[in-house]
């Protein structure tokens, strides 16, 4: 039979067996400059508190998006987790958490202009004008099929950083960067002559997920439950306006011509009929 100090200590093990940390091993962008990250930690750190976990954010080696997708399969993977944009092909690869991060707005795009080319899409007013230019993208991100579906020309880097001096030596002519990315972007490059176009808005429907490892329920679990829970409670939106709501100001998207992409990439279990998750400019 126990005695009180055996019970006693019993608990305090099993306190402390129940608030140990669960270890979260994220990858880092293979850039210096990652604006998403911090948004992104953010919301981890709210889906483990209201999912009531104890979670330990761990930074991993950068890595290129390609490479950590191929990395989250392996059964040794230095990461447990990454954030993406979604596709039949990813969802087929890993295992999607369907709460879209950024509210669909991965899907608005606003272009980035070589330098002394601000005026470059003044004139456009529909699809048929902007096939006249070309866009460029990193080489494994779904937008390079989206945008090439819909008869746009699209060139690509096999690296993020050159994308902005391939910009602006022409060797493409817009650099499409969702809303909620493109300010930091241009801060982070604004000396080398790149501006914000001010009159378009690309549109096309998609979602911005946590993915696991397959079969990985138990951290999918604890993301679902936790972002589930800050939907509902509302801190899901104060963290997302937070973060977004002065951008979305200042970009003046409903003053943009707005042309609608289908996205033939999109995955038929994507959560649209949703409508809390989703913003609307």
């Amino acid at each position: 039979m126990l005695s009180l100090r055996h019970i006693a200590w019993l608990c305090v093990l099993l306190t402390a067996c129940s608030q140990a940390a669960i270890t979260i091993r994220y990858p880092l962008l293979a850039t210096a400059n990652d604006p998403q990250q911090q948004y992104m930690l953010g919301l981890l750190r709210l889906a483990c508190t209201k999912a009531g976990e104890n979670c330990k954010l761990q930074a991993a080696r950068p890595m290129v998006q390609s490479r950590a997708i191929l990395q989250l399969q392996r059964p040794d993977s230095s990461i447990d987790l990454l954030w993406t944009m979604t596709s039949k092909e990813r969802e087929h690869q890993l295992q999607p958490v369907r709460i879209p991060l950024y509210k669909g707005l991965i899907g608005w795009r606003v272009a980035l202009l070589g330098e002394g080319r601000e005026q470059l899409l003044a004139d456009v007013h529909n699809i048929n004008d902007l096939r006249a230019y070309s866009a460029g993208q990193g080489h494994d991100w779904p937008d390079v099929n989206i945008l090439r579906a819909a008869g746009l020309t699209v060139l690509t880097s096999s690296d993020y950083e050159p994308l902005f001096s391939m910009l602006n030596q022409q060797r493409f002519d817009y650099f499409p960067r969702a809303v909620i990315e493109v300010e930091n972007e241009y801060q982070a490059h604004r000396n080398s002559g790149i501006s914000i176009d001010p009159h378009i808005l690309i549109h096309y429907p998609t979602a911005f997920y946590f993915f696991v490892a397959p079969g990985n329920k138990t951290l999918a679990g604890i993301l679902e439950s936790g972002l589930e829970r800050a939907i509902a409670d509302g801190s899901f939106d104060r963290l997302f306006r937070q973060f977004h709501a002065g951008a979305l100001r200042r970009l003046q998207l409903n003053k943009r011509v707005v042309i609608r992409l289908d996205n033939p990439l999109l995955p038929a279990e994507t959560p649209l009929q949703r409508k809390e998750l989703w913003y609307s400019p």
